[in-house]
């Protein structure tokens, strides 16, 4: 693992796939495809991972989410806009190198951690924030 964050590969190009709802990293030779759902379920946006270990929300019921935007943040990430409006993750190269690189070993680990909660990659059953800092008045 390369610790330091300037020996993070960049991406030499970023693909959409909406159709298939794939995101293509292209590395050089290797180009990894990260599914839309993937790459929702492991959003490291600061409401999903929690405020310590063991606060994550496991994400489920995201099996069709669509990425609708992607959009850079300075030169070190990229935010990515979901179809369920989630878009508070920002995907540094680093995480999305990790995930390219490790797609299988943590999507095993998501998929026994549904199943071991019993939950579904259809429904989305994750209680809705009631705190003041995360409600919508409209």
């Amino acid at each position: 693992m390369a610790g330091m964050e300037k020996d993070t590969p960049i991406p030499e190009a970023i693909r959409l796939h909406t159709q298939s709802r794939v995101l293509e990293l292209v590395y050089g030779e290797t180009s990894y495809r990260l599914d839309f759902e993937y790459l929702r379920v492991f959003t490291p946006s600061a409401e999903a991972r929690g405020h310590g270990p063991g606060q994550e929300t496991l994400q489920v019921g995201k099996r069709n989410v669509e990425l609708l935007a992607i959009e850079p943040v300075g030169t070190y990430a990229l935010k990515l806009v979901f179809s369920d409006g989630h878009d508070s993750g920002l995907y540094t190269w680093d995480l999305l190198h990790n995930l390219a690189v490790h797609h299988d070993e943590l999507w095993a680990e998501y998929l026994r951690l549904l199943e071991a909660r019993g939950a579904s990659r259809d429904i989305d059953d994750t209680p809705r924030a009631a705190g003041p800092s995360c409600s919508h008045h409209h």
